[in-house]
């Protein structure tokens, strides 16, 4: 945080504060902020290009010298905005961190999450909204939330933890975000307002990221405004977000908190990247009940020009990669109870793909851990998809913490019919995701996992290939194959007791 004595008309924002400690004052730290004056040129610079992989090319304005009352301090220029939204290389990795904050407000009471498409009525553009009904945040809350490398979420059961996911996923969709959410904490009930504008940092000429932020108190029977150091500074920051944001006055952001209800949180994310062609990366308008990746939908037509099968077009496998109904149906590996994730207004129907499986088997995995470690028993299920083999849909679905982060993944080596068809789901809570949560950290644990389960489809290929119409590899499965094809299946998937531990492993046993 930086502190400076203020000057004629100062705009009065909050910086975002880059620290990891933790700060139990409930009283958010405020600053005076003058945002440095540049020239014209610099000031009236627009999105040069409105491509997410280009918003990071714009030339950086020269740093002026601090004044004998500055302090200096460790400054986040906001490229690194855009920097760090890169690590989402795929849109909907960005709003499936979105979705990940909604399904951890369970804890909390939450009964759904839902992403939309609206229309702003001050330029008439869509923007992506974000909402869920948990317990939300109040001024402290919010404040954390915005800033870099922070994280409440540590325990067992939540899915976030780097304290990042917010920033990387709103600005990976578009230039800006604007933030409602209403909590009670006692007896004191609040909403507050935060605006995350790369649009307002680039176009004013920042060499630091701040973020306006304004908070009211409802405890009582009238919205009143939360003065920390003055009623000036506070009205700077409404200012600063009304000229900024999708909303023209101070009544527009009230009666954005009415679909919120007693508790919850709304994101509004505009200003949306476009494509190397110009058209919005994200397309609505393919099916009113889903959102599509409109590159990968277009990808799609080409496949299917290729005379690839109608069957394979159709399967989850393919869906996912432009269907974010299709992705999120298969998001999360245990299904809610109480909870639903609502697209465009419409439940989300879970798919849990080991239902389709067929010739099922569990296996059990006890990874190698540090040695003060609990045991840890891993149960993955494997078998093959329906359709085989006329389907060539293969790999293993890996989950974390009950969410998805690689789907499909394929271990055998390609051009290999061994493995063809072959599905495994297991969840992999041992290893740790990467930042974006569409892979996982490269260690140890993780390369004796994918040894370990290159070894589980060779295994189940060689003792079950011929249940779908392949070549026995091993004569005497003949026999035992035409013996279980007279008798009755009991249905569901069968559990071996296969130790594939990596102590067997390195033992070589």
């Amino acid at each position: 945080m930086s502190t400076q004595k203020p000057k004629p008309d100062p705009a009065a924002v909050v910086e975002l504060d880059s620290s990891d400690d933790e700060n139990p004052a409930a009283t958010p730290n405020t600053t005076q902020k003058v945002p440095p004056q540049h020239s014209p040129a610099v000031g009236q610079q627009t999105l040069a290009c409105r491509s997410f992989w280009k918003a990071g090319d714009y030339v950086v304005p020269k740093q002026q010298f601090l004044a004998q009352d500055q302090l200096e301090h460790a400054r986040v220029h906001p490229k690194f905005l855009h920097s760090n939204a890169t690590s989402h290389k795929w849109a909907f990795g960005a709003i499936a961190e979105l979705l990940d904050n909604g399904v951890d407000e369970i804890q909390n009471g939450a009964t759904f999450v839902s992403v939309d498409k609206v229309e702003l009525k001050k330029d008439n553009s869509p923007a992506l909204l974000f909402r869920d009904d948990g317990a939300g945040m109040n001024p402290e809350g919010l404040r954390k939330c915005m800033s870099l490398g922070y994280s409440t979420k540590k325990s067992n059961t939540t899915i976030g933890q780097y304290g990042n996911g917010f920033k990387t996923s709103t600005m990976r969709l578009g230039a800006d975000a604007i933030v409602f959410s209403r909590a009670t904490r006692g007896s004191k009930a609040t909403q507050s307002i935060g605006l995350l504008s790369y649009t307002f940092l680039r176009r004013t000429g920042q060499d630091d990221v701040i973020v306006p932020m304004i908070d009211f108190d409802i405890s009582g029977n009238w919205v009143e405004p939360i003065i920390y150091s003055s009623l000036d500074d506070w009205s700077s920051n409404l200012k600063t977000i009304l000229k900024w944001s999708p909303f023209g006055s101070k009544e527009d952001l009230l009666q954005q908190f009415e679909d919120i209800g007693a508790h919850g949180t709304k994101i509004i994310i505009f200003n949306l990247w476009l494509n190397d062609e110009g058209i919005y990366e994200l397309s609505f308008d393919d099916d009113d009940e889903d959102i599509r990746l409109r590159d990968e939908t277009n990808h799609g037509s080409l496949t299917k020009s290729k005379k690839k099968t109608a069957g394979l077009l159709n399967h989850v496998s393919y869906r996912l990669r432009y269907s974010l109904r299709a992705y999120a149906s298969i998001l999360y590996l245990r299904k809610f109870t109480n909870f639903q994730v609502i697209i465009r207004g419409k439940p989300v129907q879970q798919y849990n793909i080991q239902d389709d499986l067929i010739h099922a088997k569990v296996i059990t995995y006890r990874p190698q851990l540090a040695t003060m470690s609990k045991e840890v028993l891993v149960e993955t299920t494997i078998g093959f998809a329906k359709e085989a083999p006329d389907l060539p849909v293969s790999g293993f679905n890996v989950y974390h913490k009950n969410r998805l982060i690689r789907p499909f993944w394929k271990v055998t080596a390609d051009g290999s019919s061994k493995g063809n068809g072959v599905i495994g789901i297991l969840e992999a809570n041992f290893i740790e995701p990467a930042h974006d949560k569409q892979d996982f950290e490269r260690s140890s644990l993780f390369i004796r996992l994918e040894t370990r389960l290159k070894q589980m489809v060779m295994e189940y290929w060689k003792g079950h290939c011929h249940f779908v119409g392949y070549q026995p590899l091993i004569p005497s499965e003949l026999k035992l194959h035409r013996e279980q094809r007279a008798a009755k299946s009991s249905g569901g998937p069968t559990r071996i007791d296969v130790d594939m531990s990596d102590a067997q492993h390195v033992s070589g046993h």
